[in-house]
């Protein structure tokens, strides 16, 4: 598994190097100076000259693009041209924020989805089955933005239950969570759905039953476990989207994540910034899928890394 793992890290950066060469790219391509939105509409060309040698604007592009891959190397990301603070020192406090708020997600998915998609897939076209598939239906093509403001029009405003906004106590977590999981959480109990319905019509559920096996040692021992490797690839997924994808129900929240630090340093033209949020969140997604990939080989013991 060693020898595996490694495999997978050396393959990972290629991947990496790929989203540096991309998000650098892009950054710069998108319209607007950051030394003129930062000097002031009305300061002079040597004020904004000044600016731009101060954070390495005036080199030229490859110079740029090697500087930046060698401060990622070393672990420097540079300094916010907005705030003039070092970025690693921003990352470190706005994506715990995140990373907290995609935890309580997942966990929101994983313990109503799975669930969910068992029941379904015991009594498949009753009615339990319809409910389901309908709430999955539902909670997949409600907008973020829609279900979080009737969240808090509802349990916020109307009954009181928790905070509008911000971030603090665990009862700041619970609306922005929930409503950070409904698509997740209605994929999950999908896949988890059809992959049971499979399973369950295999032979050696079938030879279970004939051997006196009935109900949930049937369905935990022996049926789950098999489905579950599909279900844990689209759990894997998922979260490295929530991490990146909650910008909404940050926006929504006034969550201090960062997808809301993303999105303010976007608009200020905030290069050192943006690159290092982009690559931070592309890292966690490649550390998510290997550990996702490992998790396998506990789920099903036929899975060698060889």
């Amino acid at each position: 598994m060693l020898q595996y793992t490694l495999r997978r890290v050396l393959i990972a950066i290629p991947s990496i190097l790929g989203v540096m060469i991309i998000v650098f790219a892009m950054v710069r391509l998108a319209p607007g100076d950051p030394a003129q939105l930062l000097a002031g509409e009305f300061a002079d060309a040597e004020t904004i000259e000044l600016i731009r040698e101060r954070f390495g604007l005036n080199q030229s592009i490859p110079e740029q693009f090697l500087r930046f891959v060698g401060g990622v190397v070393q672990g420097d990301l540079g300094r916010s041209t907005r705030s003039n603070r070092e970025v690693t020192a921003d990352l470190a406090v706005y994506f715990p924020n995140t990373l907290e708020l995609a935890l309580g997600a997942i966990a929101v998915a994983i313990l109503l989805g799975i669930p969910m998609g068992i029941i379904a897939a015991l009594r498949p076209n009753t009615p339990v089955d319809l409910v389901v598939m309908l709430g999955a239906l539902l909670g997949v093509s409600m907008p973020v933005f829609w279900f979080g403001l009737l969240a808090i029009l509802i349990f916020s405003v109307e009954l009181g239950w928790f905070p509008v906004a911000g971030r603090g106590t665990l009862r700041h977590l619970v609306l922005p969570a929930i409503t950070l999981s409904a698509s997740s959480l209605a994929i999950i109990a999908r896949m988890t759905r059809s992959s049971m319905l499979e399973v369950l019509g295999q032979d050696f559920i079938r030879t279970a039953r004939a051997k006196g096996l009935f109900g949930r040692g049937v369905v935990l021992k022996h049926a789950l476990r098999n489905a579950l490797v599909p279900v844990v690839t689209v759990v894997g997924l998922q979260f490295g989207a929530l991490l990146a994808g909650a910008v909404i129900t940050e926006t929504v929240f006034t969550w201090p994540g960062i997808g809301s630090l993303l999105v303010q340093s976007i608009l200020a033209r905030d290069y050192p910034v943006v690159q290092g949020a982009v690559l931070l969140i592309a890292v966690s997604f490649i550390i998510v899928n290997l550990i996702v990939d490992l998790i396998y080989g506990y789920i099903d013991p036929r899975i060698r890394y060889d």
